[in-house]
């Protein structure tokens, strides 16, 4: 028996088949974590949610920014990006279906001593306020009025966090710091545009989780979402998006052992040539 976190798919459903086959993955006995963004971008989303909802059982998912993005184009909110791949997923008749099962998932999946997230955490949350906030955008996303969570979760501001914050601005707060956060001030103050590398961060933020005094500094996080900052595992973090839709890796980390196997990306996949 093996439990394995697993960097972002988004849609790359050959090089996911070829990890999982890399692992020896048994969904009889094994156990899956999935750090967001499981479609979108590359050609597979449809395959990769089929084959979730197939293993529902075996899987622990926690939703990435993608992942929210296809529930909003789906539901005629907002238009479709031209590098979105997601045209299959939304002709497909078990359409419907799947994305009901993607908005049932979480924002944030503990087990033992670890927390996953899809991006990140704001640097005074505890995991306990975490988990706690987080339950708050699942409550409104798996609720009878999660359209209009999804109408008004797009937005950069507010980009810092404050107990004062309600509706809305809370909501988004916290949806943004969990999905799309990579850097920030010491403060919190998060900043959305950087994608780019450690050596690169603008002048003032810092990587969220090299915030000093990280309230959640001692709880070992597992995460993706920042595929150009590579594979990561030092000081309770363990960053697992590797690029695998760029060309780079897919990987996947034994959370038992902390080791490490990883596939390279799959021509079939086709991943989209832009920057990260």
């Amino acid at each position: 028996m093996a439990t394995y976190a697993i960097g972002d798919i988004q849609g790359c459903y050959h090089a996911f088949q070829a990890l999982l086959a890399r692992i020896e993955f048994d969904p009889k006995v094994d156990r899956l974590w999935l750090v967001g963004d499981l479609i979108n971008r590359g050609s597979g989303s449809l395959e990769v949610l089929r084959w979730c909802y197939a293993h529902q059982a075996s899987l622990d998912v926690v939703l990435g920014n993608h992942d929210l993005h296809a529930l909003v184009v789906a539901n005629g909110i907002t238009q479709a990006h031209k590098s979105d791949t997601l045209d299959a997923l939304f002709a497909a008749k078990d359409c419907e279906v799947l994305l009901g099962w993607l908005r049932h998932q979480r924002l944030i999946y503990q087990e033992g001593s670890y927390l996953v997230v899809h991006a990140g955490l704001l640097p005074q949350w505890t995991a306990e306020q975490a988990l706690a906030y987080a339950a708050e955008v699942e409550a409104a996303l798996q609720g009878e009025g999660y359209l209009d969570f999804l109408k008004h979760m797009y937005g950069n501001l507010p980009n810092y966090w404050s107990d004062t914050l309600t509706g809305a601005d809370r909501l988004r707060v916290i949806t943004n710091a969990m999905t799309r956060l990579r850097v920030c001030t010491e403060q919190g103050e998060m900043e959305f545009k950087f994608k780019g590398e450690l050596n690169d961060v603008p002048a003032g933020y810092v990587p969220w989780f090299d915030v000093p005094a990280r309230a959640t500094q001692d709880v070992q996080i597992i995460f993706g979402h920042w595929s150009a900052l590579g594979l990561q595992q030092r000081n309770n973090v363990y960053a697992l998006d590797t690029g695998c839709l760029w060309g780079g890796q897919l990987t996947a980390m034994n959370v038992h052992t902390k080791a490490v196997m990883q596939v390279e990306s799959h021509p079939l996949d086709k991943p989209i040539k832009l920057k990260y």
